[in-house]
């Protein structure tokens, strides 16, 4: 029987019968990583992918309902592992996904080089210098903050252990899109889908995700703008349509 331990709590994995284990001490998964995880090309029968900036696993839950695959968290902090692994145990996944301990800057010797044919990455948004937006809580503070890994390193070491023709594929602010783009080019891989995020119809975008492929040709496709909520507040049926898959 799996341990939930003081502090923790069971919650429901949205839209999706599975539960994952979450704490008010540490950053819970947000829309982000249900998009992230809808957005990405996946292999649907067989494969190896790796989560970057794993936390408490919820990408890998989620992309558990997409593909049959392997599936490999990286997340630096422990007792997120222990969370993330636990979780695993919960929705009987640990033979399939597997979260290790270890650093963003040093995953693909941890892991091995080119080996993996889908890479997925939900890294800190905030530059370690925005002290204004720095919360108190240190796994807060790591989660959303550049102070133990870079957009670069992100980018980097996904590149290191992607295959050739593999993909790529993060979720960040739309403000960091020139950075994401230069980047993945200077490291091998071209960016080929993107989608801009909207809270509501006629707001700003604030939420990026793009997809690259290992050493492809270039050839950027742009899909439609998706809107997550209604002027009521309800979810649009796009995202209903995700919830509900």
């Amino acid at each position: 029987m799996v341990t939930v331990k003081d502090g923790e709590r069971l919650d429901d994995l949205l839209g999706r019968p599975g539960k994952i284990i979450q704490s008010d001490d540490v950053f819970s998964f947000s829309l982000d990583a249900v998009l992230l995880a809808e957005f990405v090309w996946v292999p649907i029968q067989k494969g190896q992918l790796v989560d970057l900036c794993a936390g408490t696993g919820a990408i890998p839950l989620f992309l558990s309902y997409r593909t049959k695959g392997t599936i490999t968290g990286v997340e630096i902090q422990s007792k997120l592992v222990d969370m993330a692994n636990r979780s695993m145990a919960v929705n009987r996944l640990e033979e399939r996904i597997q979260v290790v301990e270890g650093d963003v800057k040093t995953a693909a010797t941890q892991l091995g080089h080119a080996r993996y044919d889908v890479v997925t990455c939900n890294p800190p948004y905030f530059l370690a210098n925005e002290t204004s937006l720095r919360n108190q809580n240190e796994h807060h503070t790591i989660a959303r903050h550049e102070v133990l890994c870079t957009l670069e390193d992100c980018i980097k070491t996904a590149s290191q252990l992607v295959k050739p023709g593999g993909k790529v594929a993060f979720v960040h602010r739309p403000e960091r899109l020139l950075d994401i783009l230069t980047l993945m080019r200077a490291y091998r891989i071209e960016p080929k889908r993107m989608q801009l995020v909207y809270p509501k119809a006629g707001r700003e975008a604030n939420t990026l995700l793009i997809e690259g492929s290992k050493d492809g040709k270039a050839g950027l496709k742009i899909l439609p703008p998706f809107v997550v909520y209604e002027e009521d507040d309800t979810y649009t049926e796009e995202m209903r349509v995700i919830l509900d898959a």
